[in-house]
């Protein structure tokens, strides 16, 4: 007896939807490759031009995949361009903001500050003028470096050797007078120490962030994940509002330079499972399993 006909296998949708995403991340890729060789960045109508799909289409594609818009991803780029420009070229400031992709310096100028964490010739200069006072310790997981600029902290570093941490800061900052061995600001540190070692204590510290728009919502988010609880890079991209874009968020969790008061060792993969963490695997599980015992189960301190 003849039987009615079976729709598309699951092998073939499977396929076709393999297919599909695979054309569009390589489509996202071209994309990205035309912003970044453009001397100035190109409209959504051009790059939808050069891709013969409508602006709207390319909007959603680049956001869904990359987690930003063109814009704020040209955005990022030219930045980073600047930062190379100033560091690395001899010409002046002026041929550097324009080099970089900037059409006008006045509107660089106005958020110069923001983009850069400090005055352009500081930044030019290593950090030359800038105030970067910061001291290192010890606590249960090892060396630990604290640093706060003018505007707030910059950076917690967790590692095996104090040195090497405090190398990594004056690799940053050349030039930036480092003031160290202060008695008030090591207080800070011993705050930090006390909340490593006593997460019920918490932790609220004026921050001096530097990163991309997406990388300061994705370090947002993760200040709002509560002690005790965890969330997959799936879960925090879709929080965000960029599910597509878990890589993106996995990349900014891996380049957050504050430890602990930026909490990115409460992100792990689908199943549980510790994904990498800047500051070392066995760092983040202890976290996680001190956060875990204090908050969770109805314990008290």
């Amino acid at each position: 007896m003849p039987t009615a006909a079976a729709g598309p296998s699951k092998h073939k949708i499977d396929t076709a939807t393999s297919t599909g995403t695979a054309e569009r991340a390589a489509r996202v890729e071209r994309i990205c490759r035309l912003i970044e060789h453009s001397d100035t960045p190109p409209t959504l109508k051009e790059l939808a031009r050069q891709e013969g799909i409508s602006p709207h289409h390319l909007h959603r594609i680049f956001r869904a995949e990359t987690g930003l818009t063109p814009k704020a991803y040209a955005n990022g780029h030219r930045a980073q361009r600047l930062r190379q420009q100033l560091i690395l070229s001899e010409s002046s400031i002026t041929d550097a903001i324009y080099n970089a992709g900037f059409n006008a310096t006045s509107r660089f100028y106005e958020n110069s500050e923001k983009l850069l964490g400090m005055r352009t010739r500081q930044y030019r200069a290593g950090g030359e003028g800038a105030i970067i006072r910061f001291a290192v310790g010890q606590c249960s997981l090892g060396a630990i470096l604290v640093a706060q600029s003018q505007r707030g902290v910059c950076a917690i570093s967790l590692g095996d050797d104090a040195d090497v941490l405090t190398k990594n800061l004056q690799d940053s900052f050349p030039r930036a007078e480092l003031v160290g061995a202060d008695p008030v600001f090591e207080k800070l540190v011993a705050q930090v120490v006390g909340f490593i070692e006593q997460p019920a204590r918490g932790l609220k510290l004026p921050l001096d962030v530097r990163g991309t728009a997406f990388q300061q919502r994705v370090w947002q988010a993760l200040c709002d994940i509560p002690a005790g609880a965890t969330l997959s890079y799936t879960e925090l991209a879709e929080r965000i509002g960029y599910p597509g874009a878990v890589r993106a968020v996995a990349g900014a969790c891996a380049a957050n330079p504050i430890a602990v008061a930026i909490p990115c060792h409460r992100v792990v993969r689908r199943d549980g499972g510790l994904a990498g963490y800047r500051w070392g695997i066995e760092r983040k599980r202890e976290l996680l399993r001190r956060e875990s015992e204090i908050f969770l189960g109805g314990q008290t301190v």
